[in-house]
């Protein structure tokens, strides 16, 4: 259906990418002048509301100076935010690399870590000028989710400690073995302070009412942090403060010393966490860009391999003014996002922010205790233990790999644990695998994608070669010879078929006869959609030809049985619990729908309506007889009586449409005086009224938003919608519902050649006067005039019959 009446995770690979962005996926960010935006300030300043506490808390889990921390998020937003290559990512230092920072810092002190820092920057550039940022998109994602999880519940364990008074070991095994001690010796007012910051972050996403409006420009951790310290400084409690030294004696980088294997496994450790992170990050900021309401088609997509130069540039900077390794984060990257940012200049300008906090809110820093950050970060690692990432790896049965990736984090470190997880992951790989083979060809204007073999995350790279070769807006049926598929290469078709559908495309995805596919890439394995004419379809039985040599074309024969039978394979199994529901509960629809009975309204595919949504009524010409003159037709005031009365329906929609046959009859050849000699003929005297109106208030009344009708027969279409919607309220039952305000009045007009819906919406007394621009793909509008008299108005009539917010 090409048109219908209308509306972080940081490793969801899928994405919904507007048709601007198809030539290139990842393609450069694009130059020009840099310029400054009202959103990209407001997002710039949501963005360092949460970047200032979670810095500093960052920062105080990895046992680095406090200020390390700000140094990284202004590297992060000013040089990876210059001349990275995903536009609204925002870097900074970020909880996935506090143990591998922790551990740097441990072993061969603060200055030789911020060396490291360089060096993995140096490295990354190197990588990038490889080319092979795209790899990054073969790591399983159960290895990410494993490595996050067990990332965070180091942070969290640790970060206990400090919560009740103390102080954290560098290892899980050392803080588990003394939490009881450290409980028997627990500071209260250091456990209350905590206890409130982990209350109101909790609490102030949930305010009701006016407080929801409130959370929405206040990020919780910043209410969290500065409640906890005002309550602090108001209850003069004696607690470890942040202490931020003067930056005169601030250490930077200084040349590493240590073993040479160690500095050579540290850089990389570094450039793994920083580079994965990142490059998966900015795929899920491209995914949060396409979902956003509105038109965001300027936004470029990430260029991948530019992205891990801006990550190595900002590293590079980072560590030699002595920051924090940076990364791309993806609770300040989906927070500008949210807060509606356009350009890279809302990253920079929080880089700028943070900048001005550390040389002028010194003092108002130090009054944060260590508590409050401390379980701020605490908070932060229990998030990263996703329950719907571990929901999701075990359905596509990559559990094994994600355990096994967190266990080793936990117990051994980060480097250590993703080689486990890749260990087990190519284990599992080559034990499902054989052979994978990716062909493409064309026939007919269709584009044939044929996947042979098993899908894993190791052929994704070679899947979305093979994916991006379909031209936009073409046709493509995608077949999976094969009997499994892991959740990367589910994600990549996802994210191809959503993008390839948005920008004018056709995909479909068929699976071999009698194969299992692990988890279906559509709901239903049929090539063609219900909504497909039945001359169309093409996934059934061969059609058989009528022997007959004057048929002008094929036929088909059982076609109703040929679509029962699609039914119930395809479409029954995903509503049989719904009809189930609606059989014991009976029929409850909100709407009456009265509209025509021509072959080409489909009532359910215009108003995207199921089972159960609309009571239709169907009739030559939707005509709405008056009281009185059914001449023995009561069916249709029959059923008005029954949806108004018994079903107590809230409003009835009239729809009318182009090239309808009833109204053309009444043009060319309208009923004689007298009674018709035809059940046509005497059905169409109720559309006589329609025919006068038209005639008696010229041809300008009745309008379409944007343009005239398009000839006499379309006037009368729109024209007969609202004479049928005057039938309407002469019935008793529909006038004492609008007399009660119970009941309202609409009606619609539906183009079938352009497949655009208008719909006019009156008051009960009143069509209020709606005046909506016209804009791509937005709200279209139905209006009516009457020439000579107020707007609005019929003569004789209650000022009447008017306007319409048109919906498409």
């Amino acid at each position: 259906m090409t048109s219908s009446t209308s509306t972080i995770n940081p490793h969801d690979t899928a994405d919904l990418s507007p048709p601007s962005r198809e030539q290139e996926p990842h393609g450069p960010p694009g130059g020009g002048r840099f310029r400054i935006s009202g959103a990209d300030l407001s997002a710039s300043i949501a963005v360092f509301l949460i970047s200032l506490p979670l810095s500093l808390g960052i920062a105080l889990a990895t046992g680095a100076p406090l200020q390390a921390g700000l140094v990284a998020a202004a590297c992060g937003g000013l040089v990876a935010g210059r001349v990275g290559g995903s536009a609204l990512q925002v870097s900074g230092p970020a909880a996935g690399l506090t143990v591998v920072t922790a551990d740097l810092i441990v072993q061969y002190g603060w200055r030789t870590t911020c060396a490291i820092t360089v060096c993995a920057g140096l490295a990354q550039i190197g990588l990038a000028a490889l080319r092979v940022a795209r790899s990054a998109l073969a790591v399983s994602p159960a290895i990410v989710h494993g490595m996050l999880a067990g990332i965070g519940i180091t942070i969290a364990v640790a970060q206990v400690h400090i919560v009740l008074g103390g102080t954290p070991h560098s290892s899980v095994v050392d803080n588990l073995r003394d939490l009881p001690a450290q409980l028997a010796a627990v500071q209260p007012e250091a456990l209350l302070v905590s206890a409130l910051t982990l209350g109101l972050l909790l609490a102030w996403p949930r305010l009701p009412g006016r407080g929801a409006r409130l959370a929405k420009v206040l990020p919780a951790p910043l209410v969290a942090v500065a409640g906890a310290t005002a309550a602090a400084q108001l209850a003069g409690m004696s607690l470890p403060r942040v202490d931020l030294p003067s930056w005169s004696s601030h250490a930077l980088a200084g040349f590493p010393t240590g073993p040479v294997t160690g500095l050579v496994t540290a850089v990389v450790a570094v450039t793994l966490v920083t580079s994965v992170q990142s490059l998966l990050g900015a795929v899920a900021v491209d995914k949060l860009v396409s979902a956003r309401p509105g038109d965001d088609s300027h936004i470029p997509r990430s260029d991948l391999d530019r992205e891990l130069v801006g990550q190595g540039a900002a590293n590079v900077v980072s560590g030699a003014l002595g920051g924090l390794p940076v990364s791309g984060v993806a609770v300040r990257s989906s927070a500008n996002v949210a807060a509606g940012a356009v350009s890279r200049a809302s990253t920079m300008l929080h880089g700028l922010w943070v900048i001005i906090a550390a040389l002028l809110l010194v003092p108002v820093l130090d009054l944060i205790p260590l508590a409050a950050l401390a379980s701020l970060v605490a908070a932060v690692g229990v998030q990263m233990v996703s329950l719907n990432r571990i929901r999701t790896v075990t359905r596509h049965r990559e559990i094994a790999v994600y355990v096994v990736t967190t266990l080793g984090v936990v117990l051994f470190g980060v480097l250590e644990g993703v080689a486990l997880g890749i260990a087990v992951a190519v284990g599992v790989a080559l034990h499902r695998l054989t052979r994978t083979r990716f062909t493409h060809h064309e026939e007919d204007g269709v584009h044939h994608l044929r996947v042979r073999g098993q899908l894993t995350f190791l052929a994704v790279p070679r899947l979305t070669r093979t994916l991006h070769q379909v031209p936009r807006g073409s046709r493509a049926v995608v077949e999976l010879d094969g009997s499994f598929m892991d959740h990367a290469a589910y994600e990549a078709l996802q994210d191809w078929q959503t993008t390839h559908t948005v920008q004018g495309g056709e995909a479909e995805m068929t699976g071999r006869a009698g194969a299992r596919i692990a988890e279906p890439t559509s709901p239903s394995h049929s090539c063609c959609r219900p909504w497909t004419p039945w001359r169309n379809h093409h996934c059934g039985k061969p059609a058989a030809i009528l022997p007959s040599g004057d048929a002008p074309a094929p036929v088909r024969v059982h076609e109703l049985a040929d679509g029962l039978g699609a039914f119930q394979r395809d479409t029954a199994p995903h509503v049989r619990g719904e009809l189930a529901r609606l059989a014991r509960e009976g029929q409850r629809p909100a709407q009456l729908f009265l509209t025509c009975s021509d072959s080409r309204l489909v009532t359910s595919m215009i108003t995207s309506s199921g089972p159960g949504d609309l009571f239709t009524v169907r009739n030559v010409g939707n005509l709405v007889p008056v009281p009185g003159t059914e001449s023995a037709d009561d069916s249709v005031a029959a059923a008005i009586e029954y949806a108004v009365d018994v079903l107590e329906v809230r409003s009835i929609t009239v729809c009318g449409h182009s090239g309808c046959g009833a109204m053309q009859a009444l043009l060319n050849a309208p009923p004689a005086e007298g009674e018709p000699a035809t059940p046509l003929g005497r059905w169409l005297r109720h559309g006589l009224p329609s025919l006068d109106r038209m005639a008696a208030e010229g041809s300008s009344w009745a309008t379409l938003k944007g343009r005239p009708p398009a000839d006499t027969a379309e006037q009368l279409c729109l024209v007969n919608v609202v004479q049928q919607l005057e039938h309407l309220r002469a019935h008793e039952a529909v006038a004492r519902r609008l007399a009660e305000g119970t009941l309202t009045l609409q009606g619609m007009y539906f183009h079938v050649g352009e497949a655009q819906a208008y719909l006019l919406t009156p008051s009960q007394d009143l069509f209020d006067r709606v005046v909506a621009s016209p804009a791509p793909s937005g709200p279209h509008e139905m209006r009516a005039e009457v020439p000579g008299e107020v707007p609005g108005e019929v003569p004789g009539e209650v000022p009447g019959e008017e306007v319409a917010d048109a919906v498409r």
